[in-house]
Order: structure tokens, then C-alpha cells, then sequence
């Protein structure tokens, strides 16, 4: 498995298909839930696209925002996804250490907040994540806010 790390300028038409796939795939299909996918954040400068390649797949996905971008004071990892077949492997484990990673290398010193699907709060929180909001719905599906400091 690779891992890349790009801004949108740097993707294929072929790699941004394949990401775009995915996260409808699981977000707007598989969850059942209509929501703007596409919500402008992934064309912004300092956007980063993080996804792990296996067989000329995309097996692992997370977008990786700057600071202000989607929370005052903070960066954000989002639209984090594997793809239903490697969803066995753990795979999301070790998306979340590269997401993290790779966001404290590109915005130091700046604190990590999420909106987390509710039911995966636990898992957030084994990366050093900490719940910091009620729980909340959002397109219909219960979430809260973690952060995690640098």
C-alpha cells in the first residue's frame, strides 16, 4: 500500500474520480444520506487529498484542512472513508495515524478538530482524540466534536 499526500492541483483526473467515488459511494450511498458532497473545501490551496493506493486502487481516503478552513483556530481532518472490502484490514487505524501525522507536519503547532460520526467516537479517542460538544445531528446522522492537541 502507498500513500500520497496531494493538493487538488496535483491530482489526476483519474485519481479525483476514484476519490470522489469513494466518498459518494460510502457517504451518500451506503449511510443513505443525501447531503452536498461537494462542498468547495477540496479545491482550496492548502487542501490536502490523503489516500493510500493498493492495486492501482484508492483503498483509503481522508481530506486534510488548514487552519480556519472549517474550524476557527483549528485544522480538520475529514471525509475520512476505506472502501468497503478493506474495512476488515483496519485500514481506518492506520488512516487516522496518517491523517494526523501528515497534519501536524503541514500546520504545526495548530490543534486537530473533527466532526465524528457519534458511533466511531471511540475510535477517534484511541488516536488521542478527546470529545469536545454534545452530541449533534448532521444530514441525519448523530456526530460530535473531538479535538486533538498538537
Amino acid at each position: 500500500m502507498i500513500w500520497h499526500c496531494k493538493p487538488f492541483s496535483e491530482l489526476s483526473t483519474h485519481t479525483l474520480y476514484q476519490l470522489l467515488k469513494l466518498r459518494c459511494d460510502v457517504f451518500v450511498v451506503e449511510q443513505n444520506c443525501p447531503y452536498p458532497e461537494l462542498d468547495g473545501l477540496d479545491m482550496l490551496p492548502e487542501t490536502r487529498h490523503l489516500y493510500a493506493i493498493r492495486d492501482n486502487t484508492i483503498v483509503a481516503y481522508a481530506r486534510l484542512l488548514a487552519k480556519d478552513d472549517s474550524y476557527e483556530d483549528h485544522t480538520s481532518i475529514g471525509r475520512v472513508v476505506v472502501a468497503a472490502q478493506y474495512r476488515k484490514e483496519k485500514l481506518g487505524h492506520a488512516l487516522i495515524d496518517q491523517a494526523i501525522k501528515q497534519t501536524f507536519a503541514l500546520w504545526p503547532s495548530t490543534n486537530i478538530k473533527i466532526g465524528a460520526q457519534f458511533h466511531l467516537k471511540k475510535v477517534y479517542q484511541s488516536h488521542g482524540f478527546e470529545v469536545a460538544s454534545e452530541p449533534y445531528m448532521e444530514d441525519g446522522i448523530e456526530h460530535c466534536l473531538m479535538t486533538l492537541a498538537y
